[in-house]
């Protein structure tokens, strides 16, 4: 299953890189930052809606210096679990101040299983802090779309629903200033998530 999965999110994964081949850079290797940075996205303000039934907007509920945002699904056995348990292990890596400074963001790509219950309970075994957000699908592709996400909307499959594994696997940063300037590939250990999260509380920025 995961194998034939596979080449569709690696094609969603290539669909989103190809947005952000204008105007981005790749991880500085001189100063070991694994980011890559691109041209401000504006975030939208679309609201969708947290694991506790109350609206929450990737533009309007997003106060702290730093919200990192996935877009998974819970029954996903593979890249989902992998980039959760590098994030979720990387917030360990913070001190206290820092931590406090960073939300976590998980917004499911396959809203008719993951009801916000059974969201917060997948959250909960990776940070319990984690805010979990759903809604209807287009809604979630929409607010996918600017920040260069891809969800599949069901147009991709003949013969109609639509196909959960296709989607992208990237971490996107989200700054005070409501824009995405950031995303990190699935690859990204959790040490080089920390040290890149640091930085970006700090006020570093990576080589563009």
């Amino acid at each position: 299953m995961a194998d034939q999965r596979r080449p569709r999110v690696a094609l969603a994964a290539s669909l989103a890189a190809g947005l952000l081949l204008a105007g981005c850079g790749g991880g500085d290797e001189a100063t070991g930052f694994a980011g890559t940075t691109h041209d401000p996205y504006p975030v939208p303000a679309t609201p969708l809606t947290d694991t506790s039934g109350a609206p929450y907007s990737l533009a309007a509920d997003t106060d702290k210096p730093l919200t990192l945002v996935f877009f998974g699904y819970t029954r996903c056995d593979d890249f989902c679990p992998m980039v959760m348990t590098s994030l979720s292990s990387a917030l360990t890596r913070l001190d206290e101040e820092q931590r406090e400074n960073v939300d976590l963001v998980f917004v499911t790509t396959d809203p008719n299983r993951d009801t916000p219950e059974v969201l917060r309970r997948y959250l909960d075994r990776y940070d319990p802090e984690a805010v979990g957000l759903t809604g209807e699908l287009q809604t979630i592709v929409d607010v996918a779309r600017p920040l260069a996400i891809h969800v599949d909307d069901g147009s991709e499959l003949p013969g109609g629903g639509y196909d959960v594994a296709a989607h992208s696997t990237y971490v996107t940063a989200i700054g005070a200033d409501d824009t995405a300037r950031v995303v990190w590939d699935m690859d990204t250990s959790s040490a080089q998530f920390a040290a890149d999260i640091i930085a970006l509380l700090d006020g570093k920025k990576p080589a563009s």
